[in-house]
């Protein structure tokens, strides 16, 4: 019989793993880089779902670090206005897999709700 108190433990899920979509979008990233320092980078978003997003980076992060996202979206959804998608990932895996330019993937577990802004001069 189970201990109704006993919880499993939690497992970290891919973001790729759960059902979402491959999407190729222009993106900025912002944070802390593996030494502490802030950077901003921008990348294409490879992957995307409620629960978070993949992606290609050349500067180094760490797990567990905080990262701001700001994804450009497609003029059809917003009347050919510029709007981003702002959200808070937090890295969750980073693979060994590289990019053509030596990025490497960097999967994010979404850490906030997500914000649609318009797009600042």
């Amino acid at each position: 019989m189970k201990n109704k108190n006993h919880q499993s433990p939690k497992r970290t899920v891919r973001p790729e793993l759960t059902d979402g979509f491959h999407l190729p979008l222009p993106m900025e990233v912002e944070g802390k880089d593996a030494f502490g320092q802030n950077f901003k980078e921008k990348t294409s978003l490879t992957y995307i779902s409620h629960y978070g997003s993949s992606f290609f980076l050349k500067t180094p992060v760490t797990l567990g670090e905080i990262l701001r996202l700001s994804i450009d979206l497609p003029p059809k959804l917003s009347d050919n206005q510029p709007l981003k998608l702002i959200l808070k990932g937090e890295v969750i895996f980073i693979e060994n897999s590289r990019s053509q330019d030596g990025g490497r993937r960097v999967s994010t577990k979404f850490r906030s709700k997500y914000i649609i802004a318009p797009e600042k001069d």
